[in-house]
């Protein structure tokens, strides 16, 4: 087994999710460290994570993201640090490149109601 990865996004197939299409890059299935998506959102669902810190750092288009009470503008440069239990959801439409400490878990992953 090699001790690193090396993979090119064009040869990820996107996948739908509650946040809209996810690129998963490098995912808890290749390390339990961290993981690397692109995620194009147009509208997600509010959720939070129990375990997992998010860095959202959006590479293109615009939007909002709702942090807890908090209304937060997206444009191209924005970066993210969204803690374990915060309730959040972006909408527009924009891309993100997503790290997630540990790497995210889908049974990690809580809806709001």
């Amino acid at each position: 087994m090699a001790k690193y990865i090396v993979r090119n996004i064009k040869d990820v197939e996107p996948v739908p999710c509650p946040c809209g299409s996810s690129t998963r890059i490098i995912t808890h299935n290749d390390t339990d460290v961290a993981n690397l998506h692109v995620t194009h959102i147009q509208d997600s669902k509010k959720h939070y994570h129990k375990g997992c810190t998010e860095y959202y750092y959006i590479l293109e288009g615009g939007g909002k993201m709702e942090l807890d009470d908090d209304l937060v503008d997206l444009e191209p440069g924005v970066a993210i640090l969204i803690p374990p239990g915060v309730l959040h959801r972006g909408y527009g439409d924009f891309r993100a490149l997503i790290l997630g400490v540990p790497a995210w878990d889908p049974n990690d992953e809580f809806f709001a109601e």
